[in-house]
């Protein structure tokens, strides 16, 4: 089944470098994921194409206004977690919020 997950963070960049980090793990890992990561200033152009949104901790007060915009299933990832791209930890968190 594929996941289909959106990275936002402030610009895009700080997810971007994430993005390719869990595409590589889940390309290991078997798993079918769709990812992009993009900035605050572009995802509501875009969230429709995906079914879970993972904000970076630079934009987790934001949190609140892109839940009322999408409501879709949204995750915080945690600070050190985002900042040394743990992501099996991520992808764990990934698999807590998705929608059955």
């Amino acid at each position: 089944m594929e996941r289909k997950v959106l990275l936002i963070c402030a610009g895009g960049m700080s997810t971007g470098i994430l993005m390719k980090k869990m595409e590589k793990y889940a390309q290991d890992k078997g798993i079918d994921l769709r990812i992009d990561a993009m900035g605050m200033s572009a995802y509501e152009d875009l969230y429709k194409n995906y079914e879970v949104i993972l904000l970076g901790p630079q934009v987790a007060y934001k949190k609140e206004e892109i839940s009322q915009v999408t409501g879709m299933p949204i995750g915080v990832i945690a600070a050190y977690d985002y900042a040394i791209g743990n992501v099996e930890n991520i992808m764990k968190q990934v698999e807590e919020i998705y929608p059955a």
